[in-house]
């Protein structure tokens, strides 16, 4: 296989690899000041001035909706926008899955108790290391800890390039909600060991934000490490009229003001939270209604809990939106972004919030804490039900307030964009690339 070929394997769909170009200039550093991304160490020197070819592999892709899809899809894009070459291994997925140049779809197999993902045949996996020898790749970022992880490992070790891994999830408060009969010392322990032996065996480590870099320190991980969260696709974000049909699609009223959670219905998101904190805002605002986006596996137990709690009427399941229209028509629609997630190793969709216009009031735990900053389009609060509420109805009551919010949360998303954080990530490549 040459440049410009395909690569044609049992098991791997075909690929046709992008023309490489010249990265364009990026200028440079801002005074680092709390609150604004340099304060999380991406200024420093130009990012890397020649066209790169980058292996990226990983256990999770679009169609399969999460952070870690929405993080690479953000990057592989930023970086071809700068002349660079990203190949992209993930797993087949037997439905909605969409070709896309530079992406090659190993075949995968369900995996147990998980509906929504699929793991890699590794031994279709290995077979690409012939084809893969011919690339001539400068490096792997590999970014999950599963399948992919040890095929990077390989994969680095014949082609004698510098392996990187971003390390998206806390395992550790993650494992306990889905082996629940498992001691939960015992899953710490695991999750922690298993981490840092990963950790160890590469070139450099990425996280996506300060805390995960802190937990990750604390776990014993010596490989140095890098702050670089994923980026904003700011001019997906931009689109200036609400959708006149939007209420009416989903059934609601005009009068109805809308509360908005975007994400995974999954029980460490603490969606519960809010359902169980929503009456302290009908007391006030009966006229409000919490809208969740997304599905999970909790999705079931979250509606049980909104009945019992007495505002099932009030709060709408609405399932995946697409990112382009209908998503967007919902952070319009509402008047504030609510979110009390504690294991966070980001929070995009806050950025996203924000750069909609939307209010946000939420907790700042984990990766939210270097996402928010109180007053610049959003408001702070404790997992308290009664705090948490007051500072709903405090925006709710306040139409100056809520102007204020929109209009600077808006302009901090900017701060954010996915190109400042694709030539934070090439700064992280040349560290471990000869010069």
């Amino acid at each position: 296989m040459s440049r410009g070929g395909r690569i044609r394997h049992p098991g791997v769909d075909g690929l046709a690899w992008p023309t490489r170009g010249m990265e364009h200039n990026d200028a440079h550093a801002r005074p680092s000041r709390p609150g604004h991304p340099d304060a999380l160490g991406w200024q420093g020197s130009p990012a890397w001035a020649c066209p790169m070819k980058i292996l990226m592999l990983t256990d999770v892709y679009f169609p399969r909706i999460n952070g870690v899809s929405t993080s690479i899809e953000s990057f592989r894009r930023a970086l071809a926008r700068r002349g660079h070459s990203v190949t992209l291994v993930c797993p087949a997925y037997p439905v909605g899955q969409v070709e896309e140049p530079a992406v090659v779809r190993i075949a995968s197999r369900g995996v147990p108790g998980d509906p929504e993902d699929r793991m890699m045949r590794y031994r279709d996996l290995l077979r690409l290391g012939s084809a893969l020898a011919e690339e001539d790749f400068d490096l792997i970022h590999v970014q999950t800890p599963f399948v992919a992880h040890q095929a990077g490992l390989a994969f680095g070790r014949r082609l004698a390039i510098p392996v990187v891994i971003t390390y998206h999830t806390l395992f550790e408060a993650y494992l306990q909600h889905y082996v629940p009969w498992l001691p939960a010392e015992l899953l710490r322990f695991a999750a922690r060991r298993l981490t840092v032996r990963q950790c160890h065996r590469v070139s450099r480590v990425v996280a996506p934000s300060r805390a995960m870099r802190e937990a990750l320190e604390r776990y014993g991980t010596r490989t140095p490490i890098d702050v670089i969260p994923t980026g904003l696709s700011l001019e997906s974000f931009r689109s200036p009229e609400e959708d006149p049909d939007f209420r009416s699609r989903y059934g609601f009223a005009e009068s109805d003001r809308l509360l908005l959670f975007v994400g995974r219905t999954a029980h460490e998101k603490n969606i519960g939270f809010l359902i169980s904190m929503l009456p302290r805002v009908l007391a006030q605002h009966p006229e409000v209604r919490l809208v969740i986006t997304g599905e999970g596996p909790a999705q079931v137990d979250l509606q049980r809990l909104a009945e019992r709690t007495g505002v099932g009427d009030r709060v709408t399941f609405l399932g995946y939106l697409e990112r382009c229209g209908p998503l967007q028509d919902a952070y319009r629609a509402a008047e504030i972004f609510v979110f009390s997630s504690r294991t966070e190793t980001q929070g995009l969709v806050l950025l996203e919030a924000l750069a909609m216009g939307t209010p946000v009031v939420s907790t700042a735990v984990m990766g939210t804490r270097d996402v928010l900053r109180e007053g610049e389009g959003c408001l702070i609060a404790s997992e308290d039900p009664e705090e948490f509420a007051e500072r709903i109805n405090r925006v709710l009551e306040e139409p100056a307030l809520r102007q204020r919010l929109s209009e600077r949360g808006k302009a901090y998303a900017e701060r954010w964009s996915e190109d400042r954080m694709a030539a934070a990530l090439l700064r992280c490549y040349a560290r471990i690339l000869p010069s």
